[in-house]
C-alpha cells in the first residue's frame, strides 16, 4: 500500500484542502502533535491525504508508518490516545499541526513526548550575536 496524494482516487480529503498541500515527494507531510493546553510538543508523525481525512473526520490522530507502509491510529494498541482539537496548516501549507489531548505517552519509548530523551541544548540565553536586530530569515 502506497501513501495516498490528491491523485488518489480512494482519498476522501476535501479537495479544497487536497489542493493547498504541498507534500514530499513521498507523497507525505509532517504532522506536529501539540497538547493543545500547554503547547506542549508531543511528537512527529507522517500524513498523507487520506490520514489527514481520517484525523479530521474522526477526532483521532491517524499517521502514515513509513515502516509499515500502514495507517495507525495513535492508541489503538498502546491506549495512548490522542483526542483531536485543532487542525491547522503553517504557512507554506506544508505541514500540519495537530493540536490534541493527549492520554499517557505520545512517544512509542513510554516517554510523554518523543522530545524528552535526547535533550540537545536547555534554558539556553540568548547571546550577542552582532546581528542589528533584524529578524533572521531562512530562505
Amino acid at each position: 500500500m502506497a501513501p495516498m496524494t490528491s491523485m488518489s482516487p480512494s482519498s476522501n480529503l476535501d479537495p479544497e484542502i487536497a489542493a493547498r498541500l504541498k507534500r514530499g515527494a513521498d507523497g507525505l507531510v509532517p504532522a506536529i502533535a501539540q497538547q493543545y493546553d500547554t503547547g506542549e510538543v508531543l511528537m512527529l508523525g507522517w500524513m498523507d491525504d487520506e490520514a489527514l481525512h481520517r484525523t479530521l473526520t474522526t477526532g483521532r490522530c491517524t499517521y502514515w508508518s513509513r515502516s509499515r507502509q500502514e495507517y495507525w491510529v495513535k492508541g489503538d494498541t498502546s491506549g495512548h490516545v490522542q483526542h483531536v482539537r485543532s487542525v491547522a496548516l503553517d504557512c507554506d501549507a506544508d505541514t500540519v499541526l495537530v493540536k490534541v489531548d493527549q492520554v499517557g505517552a505520545a512517544c512509542h519509548t513510554g516517554d510523554r513526548t518523543c522530545f524528552d530523551a535526547d535533550v540537545l541544548l536547555k534554558d539556553a540565553l540568548p547571546t550577542d550575536s552582532g546581528v542589528s536586530g533584524a529578524p533572521a530569515s531562512d530562505q
